[in-house]
């Protein structure tokens, strides 16, 4: 599978988590889950542009294919609670921008109430073509 672009394994690990806490959500009619991390969005991107790599990414961890859509909002992040029984507490990179700045603010404030509120653009969808627009995610 073709990560290029990609700077380290760890976005790699946390999208295939985020994928299978996806396939859970649509499994149980819920809402997709919201990409609210840039950095792990921005490997996203650079796995959207080897498609029979995605494919293959989305298979292995959500068991069907997702793909990648406009999806703007912001508020509270509800699949938080879902990827802390599944995986434990969410680690840094999901606070951090696709630059590899660390927001330290959201990190904290996540730390000390065990929620996500966050600003998002993107987000996974069965079926279609997804997209391949950057998102510029923050954090409130």
């Amino acid at each position: 599978m073709s990560t290029s672009g990609i700077k380290s394994g760890i976005e790699l690990d946390e999208l295939g988590k985020f994928f299978t806490i996806t396939a859970r959500f649509f499994d149980a009619g819920q809402a997709a889950p919201q990409m609210f991390s840039a950095a792990i969005d921005a490997a996203w991107h650079a796995l959207v542009a080897d498609p029979a790599a995605h494919e293959a990414f989305a298979l292995q961890h959500a068991g069907r294919k997702l793909f990648h859509a406009e999806s703007t909002g912001s508020g509270f992040i509800s699949w938080v609670s879902a990827y802390e029984q599944a995986y434990g507490p969410l680690p840094e990179i999901w606070f951090t921008n696709a630059d590899g700045t660390l927001n330290s603010e959201a990190l904290a404030r996540y730390r000390d109430t065990g929620e996500v509120w966050a600003e998002w653009d993107c987000g996974p969808v069965e079926g279609g073509d997804g997209d391949d627009l950057i998102p510029a995610a923050s954090y409130l």
